[in-house]
Parts: structure tokens; C-alpha cells; sequence
């Protein structure tokens, strides 16, 4: 069977199902797990499924150009968030400058700030400024700006420059898509706009994406891996996806790491992870 011909009976066998795990895909079309991997990556780069914890999905509306909501990205990759909130934990000092960016993944690293924290949040996201309101021990400031009611996030020519004030000891972003050869994509350009200023700022700057993000491309590009430190991603997180990333010389983080020793040294098992 031409692999066009196996690609077009996946998709197909993925109408009928909302989610199918490699293994059975392999045994229905009686090729090996390795063939079907290889056709789930070529079928995620031309946007027609999604690769998530337990198998492929149709992509349908998860296109390029559109967002999930707001309401719908809280409610999924819950556990992952947490995974990924605790190294950046494990990453902050207790005095640092930080910025933080927009999202949900990000919101659960705000949340998980360390008792011990009492540096400074710059952020232009409302709802973590919410979330660290009684923490009176924290330098908080809001960058104002346009608000984006949906996402309760302030972006525009204001939020930019009152960024462009601070410098961060690090930066926590957010993400829309992480793919080896493309880098860091989103879909929001007022957004980007921000992250870039906060980019140029930090002296350290951590990408997080759970794994659903992993391998996907969103509308706009925000940047390559060459001013990111690291990617901060769950346990779930594709093997091969992974280790494409790292082939691309990007470091990945993950809770299975001791994040102390990265991004600077190589943990003790870290040679063979990558």
C-alpha cells in the first residue's frame, strides 16, 4: 500500500473514532507501530490530525488559524499544567524579576509560585494578577494596555513599552505551537508583540507547552529556538517529538529531569534522554 493510500485510510478510520491509539491503528492496517508513526508526524505537519496523550485525532477545527477558547484550554491538559508549574517552581529564586506571559499554562505556574517567592511579577495578564493579589510579599505589576476581554490580557503600543522598562531575571511564555524547525508560533499579533519585548529583557527565557502543543504549528511565528533557554513540557510529551526538539538544539525540561541542573549542565541521565 503507497503511503498516500495508508495516510487517506487513517484519516478516514479517524472519523469513526475520536481518538485511536497508534498500536491499533498499526494492527488494522497491519503495518509496524514505527510506519504509523511516521505517517502520524507527515499528517500533523499538513494540519490534518492532532497528536494527543493516547493517540491521533482529526484536527477538524484545531486549524492553524484559530485558537481554542479560553473556557475549553482550561478545562484540558490539567495534570500537564501542573507537571509543567512545578519546574518552573523549581527554577525560581526568591528575589528573581520575572516575567509572565499570557495563557493558561502559564496562569498555573503564577499559581505555583513558591511561598518563598517575593521578587517581582511583570505581566500582562489580568488573571494572574488576581491570583497573586494577596500575596502582598510580591512585587506586582500589571502592564496595562487594549484588553482582550476574552482572554483578560492587555497587549497594544502601551503594554509594550511599559515592558521594555523592566529587565527580567526570566521570562515564562506561553505558546500556541512548538515544532523543531519553525520554533515558537502563536496566533495573536498584539500579543507576540509583548512576548518580543520580553524576550529582548530576560536574561533567561522558558517556553511552556503541554504536549498537545508539541509538534503543532500556530498562525504566526514569534520566534526561533536561538533566544529560548528552554521548552518546559509534561511527561506525556511525545519521545520522538522530543527528541526532535533536542536534535534541533533546543533544551527540554521535563518533570522527569532534575531542573537544577539545566539548562547550564547536563543532569545525570541526561545523555541518554537525549
Amino acid at each position: 500500500m503507497l503511503p498516500e493510500e495508508r495516510r487517506r485510510q487513517i484519516l478516514s478510520l479517524l472519523e469513526d473514532s475520536e481518538v485511536l491509539r497508534p498500536a491499533d491503528l498499526a494492527a488494522q492496517l497491519d503495518v509496524s507501530a514505527e510506519t504509523i508513526r511516521r505517517d502520524l508526524v507527515m499528517l500533523e505537519r499538513e494540519g490534518d490530525i492532532r497528536r494527543v496523550f493516547g493517540g491521533a485525532a482529526r484536527a477538524r477545527d484545531l486549524s492553524r488559524s484559530a485558537e481554542p477558547g479560553r473556557a475549553d484550554r482550561e478545562c484540558i491538559q490539567q495534570e500537564a499544567k501542573g507537571e509543567i508549574a512545578a519546574v518552573v517552581a523549581t527554577l525560581v529564586g526568591d528575589s528573581d524579576t520575572i516575567f509572565m506571559d499570557v495563557g493558561t499554562t502559564v496562569l498555573a505556574a503564577v499559581q505555583s509560585l513558591p511561598q518563598s517567592f517575593h521578587g517581582r511579577v511583570v505581566t500582562n495578564n489580568i488573571s494572574a494578577v488576581v491570583a497573586l493579589a494577596g500575596r502582598s510579599d510580591v512585587n506586582l505589576h500589571l502592564v496595562g494596555g487594549r484588553i482582550r476581554h476574552d482572554e483578560l490580557t492587555c497587549y497594544g503600543p502601551d503594554a509594550e513599552e511599559q515592558v521594555s522598562r523592566f529587565f527580567a531575571d526570566k521570562a515564562f511564555l506561553g505558546s500556541g505551537g512548538v515544532q523543531a524547525t519553525l520554533g515558537l508560533t502563536d496566533y495573536h499579533l498584539e500579543e507576540i508583540a509583548v512576548r518580543h519585548r520580553m524576550i529582548d529583557n530576560a536574561a533567561e527565557v522558558y517556553v511552556l507547552a503541554d504536549a498537545s502543543k508539541l509538534g503543532h504549528v500556530a498562525l504566526r511565528k514569534v520566534c526561533g529556538w536561538e533566544r529560548i533557554t528552554a521548552l518546559i513540557t509534561d511527561s506525556k510529551a511525545d519521545a520522538d517529538i522530543v527528541r526532535e526538539l533536542r536534535d534541533a538544539g533546543l533544551t527540554v525540561l521535563q518533570p522527569s529531569m532534575d531542573p537544577m541542573n539545566a539548562p547550564g549542565a547536563m543532569a545525570p541521565d541526561e545523555e541518554v534522554r537525549r
